[in-house]
C-alpha cells in the first residue's frame, strides 16, 4: 500500500502514513500561472495499491479538480486499485433534490470519482447515512464518535454531563454515543427556511436543567447554528456548554463567533485542517488518524 496525499491536508496524511509504518509518497503537483494544476507521480506504482489522502472543503472545486487528477494520474501510471479516503467530503449536503429545477451535485462528484478510476471510498460522519448510495463502488462512512467518547471520558468523568443532538438529523449519531458512554440526551426539534437557512423556531426535547450539556455534530460550518443550540440550552437551565463537531470547516466568521459565544470549548478532528488564522482560544483538535489506519488495514 502507497499513500499518496493532495493539497488540501497533507499533516493528516502525515499522521496516517506514520500510523500504518509508512512514508507519504511523491506526487509532484505542479501550478501553471493561469491557476491549472499539472500532477507527476514521481513514484513506481504498477500493480500496486494506491490510498490518495484529499479533503474537499473550502475551496470545493479546487480541492476536487486536483482529486481527480490526482487520481487518474495513478491510474495512468498503472496502479491496479486507487483507495480514496477523503476525510472531509464537499457538497455532501447537496446529495438529493431540494427545489425543482436543482441538480443532485454530489452525485456529480461521485460519477466523475468513479470514472477516473477510485475503486473505494472512505470518508468521515457523512451528513446523511444515505450518501454511500449514491456510489457504486464500496464506500464507507467511517465514525469520530469513538474519538470523541474517549475525550467526555477523560474531560467530564464523574460530572455527569447530557449529551444533546442540535437537531433530529442527528438522532442516530447521539443515540450511538450515547450507548458507548451510558450518558442520556436530550434533542433540539428546529424549524428552518429552506431557501435561507435560517432557524425560524425551536424546542428542548428534554430537561438539561443544572447539567452540563455537551453537543454532539457532525459540521460547524458558520457557526450561527451551533451558538443557537448553546443560547437554547443555557436559557433551559444547562450550567455550561460543549461542543464536539467532526468537521471543523469553520466558513465565514465562524472562529469569531463561536470564540465569542457563551459556549466554554470546541472540540472538533482534523479531518479539515484548520489553518492558524481560523484557530481560537476555545477551540481543540483531536486526530482521526489512527481510526483511520485501521480502516484501511481492515
Amino acid at each position: 500500500m502507497l499513500i499518496f496525499s493532495g493539497s488540501s491536508n497533507k499533516p493528516l496524511a502525515q499522521k496516517i502514513a506514520h500510523h500504518l509504518g509508512k512514508k507519504v509518497s511523491l506526487a509532484e503537483i505542479f501550478v501553471f500561472p493561469d491557476g491549472e494544476k499539472r500532477i507527476t507521480i514521481k513514484e513506481k506504482v504498477l500493480d500496486e495499491t494506491a490510498v490518495v489522502i484529499q479533503s474537499t472543503n473550502t475551496p470545493a472545486d479546487t480541492n476536487y479538480m486536483e482529486l481527480f487528477l490526482l487520481v487518474d494520474a495513478l491510474k495512468r501510471s498503472g496502479a491496479e486499485f486507487v483507495k480514496l479516503l477523503i476525510p472531509y467530503m464537499g457538497y455532501q449536503r447537496q446529495d438529493h433534490i431540494f427545489r425543482d429545477g436543482e441538480g443532485v451535485s454530489l452525485e456529480v462528484m461521485a460519477k466523475i470519482l468513479q470514472t477516473v478510476g477510485v475503486s473505494e471510498v472512505f470518508s468521515f460522519d457523512f451528513h446523511s447515512i444515505k450518501i454511500p448510495e449514491i456510489f457504486t463502488i464500496p464506500t464507507h462512512n467511517l465514525s469520530a464518535l469513538s474519538v470523541f467518547a474517549q475525550k467526555i471520558k477523560e474531560e467530564f468523568s464523574g460530572k455527569e454531563p447530557i449529551l444533546v443532538s442540535p437537531d433530529m438529523g442527528g438522532i442516530r449519531r447521539i443515540k450511538e454515543i450515547s450507548e458507548m458512554l451510558n450518558l442520556p440526551y436530550v434533542t433540539i426539534v428546529k424549524d428552518g427556511d429552506l431557501n435561507t437557512g435560517n432557524i425560524c423556531d425551536s424546542k428542548l426535547n428534554g430537561e438539561v436543567s443544572g447539567k452540563q450539556a455537551l453537543i454532539v455534530d457532525d459540521t460547524i460550518a458558520t457557526g450561527d447554528t451551533m451558538v443557537y443550540a448553546v443560547d437554547l440550552l443555557i436559557k433551559n437551565g444547562a450550567t455550561k456548554v460543549f461542543a464536539f463537531a467532526t468537521h471543523a470547516v469553520l466558513a465565514d466568521e465562524a472562529n469569531k463567533v463561536l470564540e465569542e459565544s457563551r459556549i466554554e470549548k470546541v472540540f472538533v478532528t482534523d479531518t479539515v485542517e484548520v489553518p492558524e488564522k481560523k484557530q481560537f482560544a476555545k477551540l481543540e483538535i483531536l486526530s482521526i488518524a489512527d481510526v483511520t489506519a485501521k480502516a484501511l488495514k481492515s
